[in-house]
């Protein structure tokens, strides 16, 4: 058995950490630096970043940002939001970044992934995939793009086993269904793409009990947790889901 990850994520905008529901109704969630250095302090095994407006206002990820949290921890950045180049990718990663993770990019230019993966190492790369359910798709699930504001016609589940032949290292699925409701992972969906890639899952959106974390991995067959609102509202904190893991069989890192 694999040891469960635990990863807190910053969706970023205008320099805060913000938290909405289905990736609107945005609120306040606090300063980036001061809650990155608490995951860590906490026992976080790696931290995410999103630059949730980046790509919807046609823009860079703010690279400040990037410096800000990575100086106070020393565990993987994953960060993502307008990464469209490998220059993008290349300045990212001199501002402290360790992987980075794409989305609307990967969509429009597939190339990019295997470009990314060639030069900086699979493990640098994740994409991220926003689906919604759409029974016209053959596993029920479609990709969207734009921050979840764009549906592409592609099959979600297809789509990352695209983007496993293409050098992906990891694969972050997000239900635009489950996102900040904290009602659960879309253990169907995370389920769908588990089973279909032998790459790390991570589950993402939604998570909002104890359970949910338990279920990610042993009905989602997630390898990486990935919550927001749970921690930046101190709901739980990381040392109290992975001990709740343990508790259950699973291994994790205290």
């Amino acid at each position: 058995m694999s040891i469960i990850k635990i990863m807190p994520c910053l969706d970023m905008k205008d320099g805060r950490v913000v938290k909405g529901i289905n990736f609107i109704n945005l609120k306040d969630a606090g300063n980036p630096v001061e809650n990155a250095a608490l995951y860590e302090k906490e026992g976080a095994d790696e931290l995410a970043m999103l630059d949730i407006a980046a790509t919807v206002e046609n823009r860079k990820t703010r690279l400040e940002w990037v410096k800000n949290v990575s100086s106070v921890i020393s565990i993987p950045l994953t960060v993502g939001g307008g990464i469209a180049s490998m220059e993008d990718i290349e300045l990212v990663l001199q501002a402290g970044a360790n992987k980075v993770s794409m989305n609307s990019a990967a969509v429009r230019n597939p190339d990019l992934v295997k470009e990314a993966s060639k030069a900086y190492g699979s493990q640098t790369v994740t994409v991220a995939i926003d689906g919604r359910r759409n029974k016209q798709m053959p596993s029920g699930f479609e990709v969207v793009v734009s921050g979840g504001t764009k549906p592409v016609g592609k099959d979600a589940v297809e789509w990352a086993k695209h983007c496993q032949d293409l050098g992906a290292g990891v694969i972050l699925p997000t239900s635009m269904d489950g996102d900040g409701t904290q009602a659960g992972y879309d253990l169907e969906f995370t389920r769908a793409i588990s089973d279909a890639v032998e790459l790390p899952v991570v589950a993402s959106g939604g998570a909002g009990k104890l359970e949910h974390f338990l279920d990610a991995v042993t009905k989602g067959g997630a390898d990486i947790l990935l919550a927001a609102s749970v921690f930046h509202y101190r709901t739980f904190s990381i040392k109290q889901v992975k001990e709740y893991l343990r508790s259950k069989g699973l291994k994790v890192n205290l």
